[in-house]
């Protein structure tokens, strides 16, 4: 009965769900650094053909991502009473309805690559693979986390590669600074499943080594990510509004993962959605300004 009512409501209705399933309005936490990328590649702001296409490439990758980890997780989400309410456990959507959205995504993640510099289009089936392979990596090892992290990592560096063809070291430093942000973000994430991971066999970071070796070892990537923050603006020569953008964003940083405690995980959606999404904007910005003022 339930699937049968989602298909009566609509095809708007059932895009409105899809979305809210893929939760697309995160995509703010990998877009800005794409855009980071992207304005130090040229110094400033870039044609705005080759943002259309940053921004049409980085949303659509992320989509298809999400997408492909929803089907793939179904049958464990069901399981799981944290997120047996997400569409397609409960019936509201179809897994062949989610796989045609997914199949939309690659093709229009394709039509972007190929309007940007040919230097990504040989890297192109690497990102999907990188993308879609994440929805299994829970199934086998703990290392999920950091390939989370290097998967939306590649959006800083492919802004840069979309513009200048290459991958120069400050692409790299971008690369390595949301790898290990999005990595320490998601170990606080996956402490809400510790229990639930250890009964089916998943693999994570948290239910191998503790809740508390968790959180200390998002603190540790988190500096990481500070420190690399910190070597972009060196060596990119970025001015005053970069280290202030920096400096608030660290300030973040430090109130996320005040935030969770081994027996207090109550916190954990405001420090995941909405103090990351805080930090991206605001180290955007800062590059932005930092350029023009550097």
């Amino acid at each position: 009965m339930k699937a049968i009512d989602a298909q009566a409501s609509g095809p708007l209705a059932q895009v409105k769900v899809f979305l809210d399933m893929i939760k697309f309005e995160h995509t703010i936490f990998a877009l800005p650094f794409a855009y980071i990328g992207m304005v130090l590649a040229v110094r400033g702001w870039p044609s705005w053909a080759d943002f259309f296409w940053i921004t049409v490439a980085m949303a659509s990758a992320r989509t298809l991502a999400m997408a492909v980890n929803r089907v793939a997780d179904a049958a464990i989400d069901a399981r799981n009473p944290r997120t047996a309410g997400r569409p397609i456990p409960s019936g509201k959507m179809k897994a062949s309805t989610v796989w045609a959205l997914a199949f939309l995504s690659l093709a229009i993640f394709i039509l972007a690559a190929l309007n940007l510099n040919p230097y990504v289009w040989p890297l192109a089936p690497l990102a999907l693979f990188a993308l879609t392979f994440y929805s299994y990596t829970k199934r086998f090892t703990w290392l999920c986390h950091w390939w989370l992290g290097a998967t939306d990592g590649a959006a800083a560096a492919g802004g840069w590669a979309a513009i200048r063809g290459n991958l120069d070291p400050i692409a790299w430093l971008l690369w390595g600074a949301v790898t290990t942000w999005i990595a320490g973000f998601d170990l606080i994430y996956a402490c809400q499943d510790v229990a639930f991971d250890r009964a089916e066999g998943l693999h994570s970071f948290p239910s191998r080594f503790g809740i508390a070796a968790a959180l200390n070892t998002a603190r540790v990537m988190h500096l990481l990510t500070a420190l690399l923050l910190a070597a972009v603006g060196v060596v990119a020569a970025l001015g005053w509004p970069y280290w202030l953008g920096w400096l608030i964003a660290i300030t973040l940083l430090v109130y996320e993962n005040s935030l969770v405690k081994p027996d207090d995980l109550s916190k954990v959606d405001l420090a995941f959605f909405t103090v990351n999404g805080y930090i991206a904007v605001i180290v955007f910005i800062g590059t932005l300004l930092g350029v023009y003022f550097g």
